[in-house]
């Protein structure tokens, strides 16, 4: 492409700091794009902070995260890309949906009302946090045991457990009742309008081990909109594929993707694996 790339915003999930988009924004950058990874209403700046702040991070769920960045978003000159992963891909869903992105692409998502699926891997591994009614107001941390059964299920302990020292913090578990409940809210806040077809292109990554965001899931997001998406499944990978060793085959997915719309400057050289992101010397 001729003239410089819309900018890009980057959207993490819950249970991840915003810092964990660090090797994104770096392979991005190199690739000619200006790349923003903005933090969640009341995160720290530091996953140390967030840590010894957790209740800074209760009480608010998919309207307060999407307001917030529909905000950043509308402060840019252009419309940007946006990248999100789990609740991060959802909320970069809708914002899609409100036409606030040259284009999408969507990580895992967790789904939206209208997705009837609810695979058992995936109840295992949100029902330990929805049996207790009172966590709808409470930010909760998963322990390295959990968060590997949960979050890095596709890695080795040992990776997960670096994966969990670096990037982990307290999330609101909110957003997990609002997706459970979606179905039976007639105005849940776990809605994405599908039916607008006068938006950018969309891409929906599914990692084929997910258990928080089965493959039958994010299938069935892409079924539901009006405007098909591009859809495409990674084998063998868990819910922390944008995070764990395998992240750069990823982001070149979804560099190739974007240079296909028109929508990236240039392809980078193929480069010898290097570290994990998680063994990146700290900046």
């Amino acid at each position: 492409m001729d003239r410089r790339p819309p900018p890009i915003v980057f959207i993490h999930g819950i249970w991840l700091h915003s810092s964990s988009w660090g090797p994104w924004l770096e392979f991005f950058r190199e690739a000619g794009f200006e790349a923003h990874a903005p933090r969640w209403p009341h995160e720290s700046p530091t996953v140390e902070e967030t840590r010894r702040h957790a209740e800074r991070m209760a009480r608010f769920g998919y309207g307060a995260v999407t307001r917030h960045f529909a905000g950043i978003v509308e402060r840019l000159d252009e419309k940007p890309i946006l990248i999100g992963h789990s609740v991060g891909g959802h909320v970069a869903q809708k914002l899609h949906a409100m036409g606030l992105a040259r284009a999408t692409i969507a990580i895992a998502p967790v789904q939206f009302r209208g997705v009837r699926g609810l695979p058992l891997s995936q109840l295992q591994a949100v029902i330990p946090f929805l049996r207790n009614p009172a966590n709808y107001s409470r930010a909760i941390s998963l322990t390295p045991t959990q968060f590997h059964r949960i979050y890095a299920s596709e890695v080795p302990r040992e990776e997960s457990d670096r994966i969990h020292a670096r990037w982990a913090i307290p999330s609101p578990v909110r957003p997990l009742f609002q997706t459970a409940l979606a179905n039976l809210t007639r105005r849940s806040k776990a809605q994405v309008e599908v039916g607008n077809t006068n938006v950018g292109p969309l891409l929906i990554v599914a990692g084929e081990r997910d258990r928080v965001v089965p493959v039958s899931v994010a299938r069935e997001e892409a079924l539901l909109y009006h405007k098909a998406p591009s859809f495409t499944i990674l084998p063998n990978r868990g819910h922390s594929l944008v995070v764990d060793h395998g992240w750069r085959e990823v982001a070149q997915i979804c560099l190739a993707w974007l240079a296909r719309h028109g929508l990236a400057p240039m392809l980078p050289p193929p480069r010898a694996p290097g570290p994990a992101p998680w063994e990146a010397r700290e900046r």
